[in-house]
């Protein structure tokens, strides 16, 4: 993402560094209005007379002066400059400021609340409005002059000025001295002394970041628990916040916090700092969550669940989430990445620590294996190892990032973006999944308790301050006392990661890496890079039991393995890798063999991976599609929700490949029917409290994959049911199937059942039910209907909820075009809306990524050729490289899949 210019182009000048702001902030939520005046305690670093900071366009600044810290001494600038382009102010003065002084920037500011879901904005509720702000990654320069990069971090004492009746919250606690005006700020104040407006006093908080600063105004109810520290037994109260026609449904989320937070200090031997961690749900939010220090933001989804009937897909949502956010209570906010190129520091991390969940709990292949009996263990596997969070990583993380980084058009983790304009670009699975996904597969190869000690040792050297990579590799590097910094370098520095070759010797196996592409085999000069890859070799030490080698690494680009290849093995075990692995026919063969054996030596995580594996190698030319489906097919018997769900997201890739050839389609739904129909047919529609956390989810998932299928006797129970919950019985459709129903029901019969789920659309509380109307709502076959949708969308439908109905038109094949063209045609004005977020790239990946010819592509370039991409350049090519992908994918393997299909068709099931 270089632009070629210098960096000190896109940086604030390093002549001064703030040290301490004194913000005080009046929100008027009557007129939609934010009022402030921030004193900013500056260190001049070398001389200067500019003193040039960060504010935005829309932020109105009053006069300002520089009082010298020595002399008292005032400064008026002599001259004030703004650059709109680059959202700076400079203030030059007319005589220098000497290296080393100390000075004090006053300056006032105000500006609209607006509906932007950045800087300080307005969200709206059934009573009124509230304000909140969301500055990750550059907005908090839209509602405070400040110095608005992550390594200019500096203390906070923050002043909140608002309304009667209404809450007002930060990162700190409120000071029991109170709120004092000063000259500065005496007009902030107007009103407190009669009672009609209150003023709040905050404590100061530990040096931070401008990005994780937080303040909020609004009528919000809220519930409260407290939680005791492990490390000093000190007892800090839990919050969390929302308006009063919801909160009841935030219990389990504040629920999560209180267990999430003394497990993780535990790990990490570092105490929570702030003296609380409150979390604020918002009915409008662009990101699905903020980690803002000691106030936590996030949309419903994010946190919200119904108590009374709560789906699983929602609670693991919300635990996720929560257990991710207060991940970077100490990854990002006590040490933090210097620059945006390092955004994966916090992310990747957090990410891959909320997912220690299972492992730690389960018995292991190898009881030795986990030497490390944590206290420490991470939130999910103490509440519901029933999930069994280390495979659904699989299918929910290590699978998208394989997916985008499979793109000539990927960028490498550790990413250059010198631009705050492109920055919100890596906020994508590679900076998130992949990361997560290569610091799992590190854990792994070096051992889990080492990787931890490794995490703590970086964070208790970096406390307050700013990282980059090499950091914590050095930490980990110190528990293990291996060379973390080589081994880890091409896999954060470059782009992509390999397919493993195996190909079998006299006395073992021949292993050889090149890079993996979607679209084929890459050229020599795409194909540069040779990895450090850990193999995790699985063989059987006696029979049904197997024997893992965590320790062997290829690092060159190809490398020999002894092993006894007469009994049965693997590469890739668990699935920990970050890299796919393509056999021999045979040995595949073989492999799937075992893999369907009620007790092979493969586990779960092996199965998930194989699947995954085989329809990414069909889809690149390195083997034949059929060979996929016969592993589908191999793996019939299977038993675990995971696997079913890794077939079932393949097909469905498969199926939305071939929407526009009615005879593929009709193979493959027949298929497709055949997986799922027995196992509706065996697990019924009806739900239990007894279920399994793995009989639910796997109900849910057949439930819906027969209904897409069109098998008729799940259709027809999804019907009758969708007649009796409109009518009144709303135990009619259990909640994990509401979405499956409406869809179904849309489908199927129509304008009455749209008009029924439109209903409920605007009328419901619940985030679970307003998403399954918008799954509903957005699978019209009608173009009636589909235009009632679009109509909305223009209309009504919230800014945030955008992102919900394009994806959902992006599942319905008989949408594709429609959504293209209302899409193009209201171009301008959905930019507008979305020009402050991080939703465009969402938006045209939506759009143009399920289409599949050339001539598609060529439409899409051409409509993008007048229009600036920077925001979303990235997920435009990324898009267009998919269709190319795609049109290659039908062009090789359609021949292939009709015939299997066929020959599946006219086969008795068990001997093909």
């Amino acid at each position: 993402m270089s632009s070629g210019k210098p960096l000190d182009h896109y940086r604030l000048p390093t002549d001064i560094r703030p040290r301490h702001y004194d913000l005080t902030i009046r929100t008027d939520l009557e007129k939609e209005r934010f009022t402030g005046f921030v004193g900013i305690d500056l260190d001049v670093v070398k001389a200067t007379k500019i003193v040039t900071f960060n504010a935005a366009a829309e932020l109105v600044l009053g006069p300002a002066t520089l009082v010298l810290t020595s002399s008292g001494a005032e400064l008026v600038p002599a001259e004030t400059k703004f650059d709109a382009a680059s959202q700076r102010a400079s203030l030059v003065f007319a005589e220098e400021l000497p290296a080393g002084a100390q000075a004090t920037l006053r300056i006032g500011f105000e500006a609209a609340l607006t509906d932007s879901m950045t800087g300080y904005y307005k969200s709206t509720w059934d009573k009124g409005i509230y304000a909140l702000t969301q500055f990750e990654p550059t907005d908090a320069r839209r509602a405070l002059p400040c110095w608005d990069e992550p390594l200019l971090k500096a203390t906070f004492t923050v002043t909140l000025v608002s309304r009667k009746g209404t809450v007002s919250l930060t990162n700190m606690s409120a000071r029991p001295d109170g709120a004092v005006a000063d000259v500065h700020t005496e007009a902030l104040f107007e009103g407190v002394n009669d009672g009609n407006w209150h003023a709040t006093a905050f404590e100061t908080t530990p040096p931070m970041s401008t990005y994780l600063l937080a303040f909020a105004n609004g009528e919000f109810a809220h519930l409260e628990s407290s939680y005791k520290s492990p490390l000093s037994g000190r007892v800090r109260p839990l919050r969390i916040y929302a308006t009063s026609d919801v909160i009841n449904q935030a219990q389990y989320a504040l629920d999560i916090k209180e267990k999430a937070l003394p497990l993780y200090e535990q790990a990490f031997g570092i105490e929570y700092p702030l003296p609380k961690l409150d979390t604020l749900v918002a009915n409008d939010f662009d990101a699905g969550a903020m980690e803002n220090w000691g106030l936590i933001t996030g949309r419903t989804t994010a946190y919200l669940v119904d108590p009374e009937n709560a789906d699983i897909a929602a609670k693991k949502r919300i635990a996720g989430t929560q257990s991710h956010e207060v991940a970077h209570m100490w990854f990002g906010n006590i040490t933090t990445m210097k620059w945006w190129d390092n955004l994966y520091l916090n992310e990747g991390t957090a990410r891959v620590l909320r997912r220690w969940h299972v492992q730690f709990l389960g018995i292991p292949r190898d009881a030795s294996h986990v030497s490390f009996q944590m206290g420490e263990k991470i939130i999910l596997d103490k509440i519901h190892p029933e999930w069994k969070v280390d495979a659904d990583f699989i299918n929910k993380h290590l699978t998208a990032a394989l997916r985008l980084d499979a793109k000539l058009s990927s960028h490498p983790i550790e990413v250059e973006v010198p631009d705050a304009g492109q920055i919100g670009q890596i906020f994508d699975s590679l900076s998130y999944s992949k990361a997560a996904s290569v610091l799992r597969m590190l854990s792994k190869f070096v051992g889990e308790d080492k990787f931890l000690k490794g995490v703590s040792l970086y964070l208790k050297k970096h406390v307050y301050s700013n990282t980059v990579s090499r950091n914590l590799w050095e930490g980990i590097g110190e528990a293990t006392g291996l060379d973390i910094p080589r081994m880890m370098n091409n896999w954060v520095s470059n782009m992509g990661f390999p397919v493993l070759t195996v190909t079998e010797t006299p006395t073992g196996i021949k292993v050889r890496q090149d890079r993996f592409l979607e679209d084929g085999p890459a050229r020599p000069e795409d194909n540069e890079t040779i990895w450090s890859v850990p193999l995790g070799l699985v063989t059987a030490s006696v029979p049904g039991q197997a024997l893992v080698d965590n320790t062997a690494l290829l690092e060159t680009r190809e490398a020999e393995f002894n092993l006894d290849t007469d009994k049965p093995f693997k590469i890739n075990a668990d699935t920990n890798g970050v890299y796919r692995v393509l056999y021999t026919p045979t040995r595949l063969a073989a492999i799937a063999s075992e893999a369907a054996k009620p007790e092979s030596i493969f586990s779960l995580s092996d199965r998930m991976g194989l699947v995954h594996d085989a329809f990414a190698l069909s889809k690149a030319g390195y083997l034949a599609l059929s060979a996929a489906l016969n592993l589908v097919h191999e793996l019939r018997a299977e038993k675990e929700f995971l696997v079913w769900d890794s077939i079932d997201t393949n097909l469905d890739g498969i199926i939305h490949t071939w929407w526009e050839d009615d005879k593929v389609t009709r193979h493959l739904n027949a298929f497709r029917k055949a997986q799922c129909a027995p196992l509706v047919e065996k697990l019924g529609l009806e739900y239990s409290k007894n279920d399994d956390a793995d009989t639910t989810q796997l109900r849910t998932l057949v439930v819906g994959g027969a209904a897409t299928a069109g098998d008729a006797a799940t259709v027809q129970s999804l019907l009758d049911r969708f007649s009796r919950y409109i009518a009144g019985d709303v135990s009619a459709i259990p909640v994990d199937l509401l979405g499956v129903a409406f869809r179904t029901a849309i489908e199927h019969t129509g304008a009455p059942a749209y008009d029924a789920v439109l209903k409920l659309f605007e009328s419901t509380k619940t985030p679970s039910i307003k998403v399954a109307a918008i799954r509903g709502l957005t699978s019209a076959i009608d173009p009636a209907l589909q235009a009632r949708t679009f109509n909305m969308i223009q209309t009504s439908v919230r800014n945030q909820d955008l992102i919900y109905f394009f994806r959902g038109f992006a599942t319905n094949p008989k949408a594709y075009n429609a959504l293209r063209k209302f899409f193009e045609d209201n171009y301008d004005s959905i930019n507008t809306r979305l020009e402050t977020t991080f939703s465009m790239k969402y938006i045209v990946e939506s759009v143009y990524s399920r289409f599949t010819k050339e001539e598609d592509r060529a439409k899409a370039e051409a409509f993008f050729k007048d229009k600036d991409i920077g925001k979303y350049n990235q997920a435009l090519a990324q898009a267009l490289d998919g269709i190319s992908a795609k049109a290659a994918f039908i062009k090789r393997s359609s021949s292939d899949m009709v015939t299997w299909l066929e020959k599946w068709e006219n086969t008795p099931r068990a001997t093909l």
